[in-house]
């Protein structure tokens, strides 16, 4: 074995330091792995800055809310002429606990709602703003929203008649809600309301093909959900002809294409983009080459394609 191998700990290893530094949030445990910590950042798959789409920062002050020490409020400037600003409220880096696991367990739900807003979801919203007009008059819903910030932008700037903001974790819906109570002021005569929705259920209730669009960022990864979110969208979407879902999702090895081979065998139809917006696609190519904003990028894991489903 050579000396690179014994100083670099296998990727397995650095993924659970993750899970434990999270766990643990330990601020001095953290500052005496220096070293590690920068192995870490190098395979994780968060960006820093993601594709810098939106401008954001942290909201510390000016909050009618009281966002306590787990979470926090990030305030978000969209890139209109109005330049319209979204509160989002999200959990704290390196909060996590193991209450959280248990509820995943309780309800049969994965975690990573709670993470982060994930770049998929960022590049989402920016699509959105960049295609307002189909939203107008329309009912929408986001599935697997994490923490909505796609559905926020559209309750903000398109005139939509509705927007339900969805997630199976009741944990995120909670988040969701806040972020909608903070943003209150801003949806005009737009509904907007948050729902805690899980793909596996028969029925649908009021929701049952009710919406023109359905919207979703980075849904289609865990394999064992492909076929509820496929049952979810078909039972989501009414039946004229001009209703369709808008995906952004990675490819995530073979994960897209099993999900995609799902929805043929719906019964549904598909279109698959990989060049969909310039500017995207620019900063995608200065990801590719080497931006250090970003230095673990990988497009089979980051980079979303667009995916549009109808009848």
């Amino acid at each position: 074995m050579d000396e690179s191998q014994k100083q670099v700990p296998k990727i397995s290893s650095l993924r659970w330091k993750i899970l434990r530094q999270t766990l643990i949030s330990s601020k001095s445990q953290l500052n005496s792995d220096e070293k590690s910590q920068e192995i870490i950042n190098l395979i994780s798959r968060k960006g820093k800055k993601g594709f810098g789409l939106i401008p954001c920062k942290l909201q510390q002050k000016d909050i009618n809310f009281d966002v306590g020490f787990n979470n926090v409020c990030v305030s978000y400037t969209l890139p209109t002429s109005a330049a319209h600003n979204i509160l989002l409220f999200q959990r704290r880096d390196t909060c996590a606990s193991i209450s959280d696991f248990e509820v995943c367990n309780r309800y049969d739900i994965d975690n990573t709602g709670l993470v982060c807003p994930w770049p998929s979801e960022e590049i989402l919203s920016y699509y959105c703003l960049s295609h307002v007009d189909m939203f107008r008059c329309k009912n929408v819903i986001e599935l697997g929203a994490g923490y909505g910030l796609a559905g926020l932008v559209i309750g903000t700037v398109s005139d939509a008649s509705e927007v339900v903001i969805s997630d199976g974790n009741p944990q995120v819906v909670d988040y969701i809600q806040q972020s909608i109570a903070g943003n209150s002021g801003a949806f005009g005569d737009t509904t907007v309301e948050s729902k805690l929705l899980h793909w596996n259920q028969e029925e649908l209730g009021t929701l049952s093909h009710k919406f023109d669009i359905i919207v979703a960022s980075d849904c289609t990864f865990f394999k064992e959900c492909h076929k509820g979110l496929v049952q979810t969208i078909k039972s989501s979407l009414k039946d004229a002809s001009s209703s369709e879902a808008i995906l952004l999702s990675p490819k995530r090895g073979d994960s897209l294409d099993k999900f995609l081979e799902e929805v043929q065998k719906s019964g549904m139809h598909f279109s698959v983009s990989e060049k969909y917006d310039d500017r995207v696609w620019n900063r995608h190519q200065e990801l590719m080459k080497g931006d250090q904003s970003w230095p673990n990028y990988e497009p089979d894991h980051c980079y979303p394609l667009l995916i549009k489903i109808s009848r």
